[in-house]
């Protein structure tokens, strides 16, 4: 078995499409997209290509796709979102969902678990393996990892959110961060993602970035070099600098 973790695609159709050439490429056994993936400058046509997959693929539920569904639910809408940059991002995201949209993203998992070659059995998860939202990075300190991971019995957790990629051991556990393909915090303006089987393959993909900030800046999201370009493909932070960060947001620092 041979597994791609696609994580925090955010909407970015351009770069799901290069990492899934990719994937077609290397005729994979599995894709499991690990969450938040739609809240970003093109949902429905990103919506649409995932649709598309076959039935290799497993779909773990992200923060940002729990908070787009309750939003189609409550009928958001920009105007009601006021100054509130996020609400209206959110809201004008979930706008452009259809029905069937919708039910799919709520039928996302919490966790997926498969068995990879020469790695063994593995949780995937998109925070944390006990919530969506729990920040895990590359410099978080044993005495937090360690209750996120208290029983879990597979031997490597791969998780995503915080958008950088890493691997942490911890008491014969590994955990892994597949990166983002659409939105990283990386340093570089590139897809990131994760394969798995035989043994662990840190990936990036390149495409063309300038072309795809084009396109999704025409797609009229509302402030959307601010709320996901910038940091991650205009001028990109660099990974240590965002894992200092989200371990002061979790309170360790």
């Amino acid at each position: 078995m041979r597994i791609a973790a696609l994580y925090d695609i955010h909407g970015n159709l351009p770069a799901l499409e290069a990492v899934l050439a990719e994937v077609d490429v290397l005729a994979l056994d599995a894709i499991v997209v690990g969450g938040d993936v739609a809240t970003g400058p093109m949902p429905a046509e990103t919506l649409a290509r995932l649709r598309g997959l076959d039935e290799r693929a497993r779909f773990v539920m992200g923060n940002a796709d729990r908070e787009l569904v309750a939003a189609v639910d409550a009928g958001a809408t920009e105007a009601d979102a006021g100054d509130d940059l996020i609400a209206r991002f959110n809201a004008w995201t979930a706008q452009r969902l259809g029905p069937g949209d919708r039910d799919f993203l709520a039928g996302f998992e919490p966790l997926v678990r498969l068995e990879a070659d020469d790695v063994g059995p593995v949780l995937f998860c998109h925070g944390s393996p006990r919530s969506d939202t729990e920040l895990i990075t590359a410099i978080t300190p044993p005495e937090r990892l360690g209750p996120m991971l208290e029983g879990v019995a597979e031997p490597t957790v791969v998780c995503g959110h915080t958008h950088h990629q890493f691997a942490l051991e911890r008491d014969g556990r590994r955990v892994l961060n597949a990166g983002a393909v659409g939105m990283p915090y990386q340093g570089a303006a590139a897809a990131f993602w994760l394969l798995l089987g035989p043994g662990v393959d840190m990936r990036r993909t390149d495409y063309d970035v300038d072309a795809a900030l084009e396109t999704m800046r025409a797609a009229g999201a509302p402030e959307v070099d601010e709320m996901m370009l910038r940091e991650s493909l205009v001028d990109p932070i660099d990974a240590d600098t965002v894992a200092r960060i989200f371990e002061e947001r979790a309170g360790t620092r």
